[in-house]
């Protein structure tokens, strides 16, 4: 048989073997080595990594850790991971990305907050791997200036039945789509993470019971060296908001709806006389005072229940609310309210009630401490007043009653008129400051909070008939006892004081006229018939009622003219 018809070899003989080509085998064995090796590598990647993780408690620093670890693992060329929010809904409050620099991620602008593929995957948690992102139904496209991305693979990261969030991978490097072992190992990754961001989770939370427990101290260490407990309200509303991390926060002290007001803000700026006028019978703290337990909105102005507080005292915008009672073992007496602006609602869900309730009833506690030593002081301060008043009466009044008989005495015993004219002078003005010692006494014995304006003004009318020689005419307008704050009295008093002083000493006058208005606003004016004002007096006085005036943002206008008197008009806005 000749070479030529030789049969062809059969499949599978060593002539096959050697046609098939020794170096294609060997390259074929190579390949699957090296791949054996490199998952044995990536194994090892992921065995480091979990250590790593582990050793890592920041929170911050962690989610940065796992997205670079991701990314190495299966090769991408981009890495996110999407934090899901504490509140209803359940979108993205965080986006941790790797892959995309600076300058890109502000070019992008908002980051995603889980909507079309991402929130796929926050619905349907579960791993989800594509060719091509775009051929997605859900896929939204991308926005302007992000880079081209095809591959993706994503995967949930799960805190045993609760998912924290997704690993995002997209563009496998070297080209291709992402394999089943990429899948795998980056689901063993997020299994591990989600251990590790439990713990730095419990870190996190156990760092803020701490912050809350410091404050509670601080609070009860303050509070207690205070002798005003208005400022020991005050460090109560700003260490609560500080440590809540509240964009406001407000205390209303009363034990019932009726009572109840508003006597500290932290956050804004505080005006008492529109805050005491707000009514707080239908608001998230007369409905914890009422019930004595914590309460939550999600938005203040849309909740029925609530009074927006910070909508009439022209406060900035808030949102979700958290109100909780300041109250012990002998009740509620008031109530802390907590609130974020719209934007912060993550801030507002990322806060266990328990803690601030905790620390409202510790407030509470040395709120009492406080109410207690400044009732303590208020006696002592009034056992001294009655001491004095004992003094004044049984000395001072008995003497100078003495001196009085004395000096009639004397007056009889003299014919010359103008020498008896003097004695009785000096027996008048005796007589004249036992009376105000007398008021002075009566006044040791009262509140100065009971301090009642029109009181107050007569009293100082009638002081002022004692140099002036004759009884002003004194007009009140309106509810001045009501309309005028009491924050204001004391400058009213000051300004009529020095007005009726300035008339006795300069203006000669034979009648003066007073009038208090509480109509609309609160004006004050003093009129007299005298000389007027002469020239090149000095105006120290003046210049302090206007003062007085512009401090309470109001006008002090002083009116004279030889021979025609002098008027003084000293008006301040209502509410002042």
């Amino acid at each position: 048989m000749s070479e030529d018809a030789r049969p062809d070899p059969a499949p599978g003989s060593s002539s096959a073997l050697e046609e098939t080509g020794f170096d294609d085998l060997l390259r074929e064995v190579l390949s699957r080595v090296h791949g054996v090796l490199d998952e044995q590598a990536r194994w090892q990647l992921l065995l480091d990594a979990v250590v790593t993780m582990a050793a890592d408690l920041t929170l911050d620093g962690l989610l940065t850790r796992i997205v670079r670890i991701a990314s190495d693992l299966a090769g991408a060329q981009y890495a996110a991971l999407g934090v899901l929010g504490d509140g209803p809904g359940k979108r993205l409050r965080l986006f941790v990305t790797h892959g995309i620099d600076e300058t890109r991620v502000r070019e992008i602008g908002d980051l995603p907050t889980g909507h079309g593929l991402l929130g796929l995957i926050i619905d349907r948690p579960e791993p989800l791997r594509l060719h091509d992102i775009a051929e997605h139904p859900a896929s939204y496209g991308f926005p302007e200036h992000h880079p081209p991305m095809a591959s993706f693979l994503g995967v949930p990261v799960r805190i045993r039945d609760i998912v924290f969030g997704n690993l995002y991978l997209t563009e496998k490097v070297g080209g291709g789509d992402f394999t089943e072992q990429d899948e795998a190992i980056v689901v063993a990754l997020a299994a591990a993470a989600g251990v590790a961001l439990e713990n730095a989770r419990l870190h996190e939370e156990a760092g803020h019971r701490q912050r809350w427990l410091a404050a509670s101290a601080e609070v009860a260490s303050m509070v207690s060296g205070m002798a005003v407990v208005a400022d020991a309200v005050q460090v109560i509303a700003d260490r609560a908001r500080e440590v809540s991390g509240a964009d406001l926060a407000w205390v209303a002290s009363g034990a019932d709806g009726e009572s109840l007001h508003l006597e500290a803000v932290s956050g804004a700026a505080a005006d008492a006389p529109a805050m005491a006028q707000v009514d707080l019978g239908r608001s998230l703290a007369s409905e914890v005072v009422r019930t004595g337990t914590p309460l939550t909105v999600a938005d203040i102005g849309a909740e029925p229940r609530a009074v927006d507080v910070a909508a009439r005292l022209g406060w900035p915008v808030v949102g979700p609310a958290l109100a909780v009672p300041l109250g012990s073992a002998q009740g509620v007496e008031g109530a802390l309210v907590l609130a974020w602006s719209p934007e912060r609602l993550a801030a507002f869900h990322a806060v266990d009630p328990a803690l601030p309730a905790s620390f409202a009833e510790q407030a509470a506690l040395a709120l009492q401490v406080a109410e207690a030593r400044e009732d303590q002081q208020r006696l002592v301060l009034f056992e001294d007043r009655d001491r004095i008043g004992r003094d004044l009466h049984d000395l001072v009044i008995q003497r100078l009653f003495a001196v009085g008989l004395g000096l009639e005495s004397v007056s009889r015993l003299t014919d010359r008129p103008e020498v008896r004219d003097r004695l009785g002078q000096a027996v008048d003005d005796l007589d004249a400051t036992i009376r105000d010692i007398r008021r002075s006494i009566f006044a040791l014995g009262s509140l100065d909070e009971s301090t009642d304006v029109q009181a107050e003004v007569e009293r100082i009318v009638d002081r002022a008939a004692t140099t002036l020689k004759f009884r002003p005419t004194l007009r009140f307008t309106g509810p001045v006892r009501t309309r005028i704050p009491a924050s204001v009295v004391p400058d009213v008093l000051a300004v009529l004081g020095e007005a009726l002083s300035n008339a006795a000493r300069h203006a000669d006058a034979h009648a003066v006229d007073v009038e208090l208005s509480a109509v609309d606003d609160l004006r004050l004016t003093v009129r007299d018939d005298g000389r007027g004002l002469p020239e090149g007096v000095l105006e120290s006085g003046l210049s302090n009622m206007r003062q007085r005036a512009d401090r309470l943002g109001g006008r002090c206008v002083v009116s004279s003219a030889p021979g025609e008197g002098t008027t003084v008009e000293w008006w301040v806005p209502a509410g002042s």
